[in-house]
């Protein structure tokens, strides 16, 4: 879907203006997305198949949730709007734990130059997935996975891009830091 989003200078700050994604898209401009990482207490993370249909990593197994901040939108507000249209799932604000924002620039042999600040959260998953209602025309599948799938990257074909182990890595050492912080002693 086009939709309207800011633009942003190459060190992620506001520029005051907005433009399609797939203008930002074709142009390289820098503009912001989040990712969300949901995770269970029993150390597994949720992963998304994305749609066959997708312009960028169709069918690709990827992170729990992920999508563009649209002009004006809060970070929070887009995070739970993602959240809520890619599966179903409705989260309040101090659900999400902020790990990181991420400067990402790659080229797609479609033509999509993606310049792009990631705002990265975890949230914990705390009901089953078939609770969920996944946006068929976004995501083909979801699935848990081991937590320890996210350290293993390098050597996996098809589920997530072994080029960004290291981004893989730190999600991984946020989410297993906070499963060990609330877990009762």
């Amino acid at each position: 879907m086009d939709e309207l989003i800011d633009i942003l200078t190459s060190e992620g700050k506001a520029t005051g203006k907005s433009a399609l994604k797939s203008e930002a898209h074709h142009h390289g401009w820098f503009h912001a997305t989040v990712h969300i990482w949901l995770f269970t207490t029993d150390a597994k993370v949720l992963l998304q198949k994305r749609g066959l249909n997708k312009k960028v990593f169709p069918g690709l197994w990827d992170i729990s949730v992920a999508g563009h901040i649209g002009a004006g939108e809060s970070i929070l507000t887009a995070a739970k709007r993602e959240v809520f249209e890619e599966i179903g799932l409705q989260l309040t604000d101090t659900d999400f734990t902020k790990i990181a924002t991420r400067k990402h620039q790659i080229s797609h042999k479609n033509g999509i130059i993606d310049n792009e600040f990631h705002q990265v959260f975890i949230a914990e998953l705390k009901i089953p997935l078939t609770k969920l209602a996944l946006q068929e025309t976004e995501v083909a599948a979801i699935e848990l996975f081991d937590l320890t799938i996210l350290k293993q990257t390098k050597n996996l074909h098809n589920v997530l891009l072994p080029e960004f182990h290291d981004y893989y890595c730190k999600v991984y050492d946020a989410i297993n830091s906070k499963i060990l912080n609330s877990t009762p002693e």
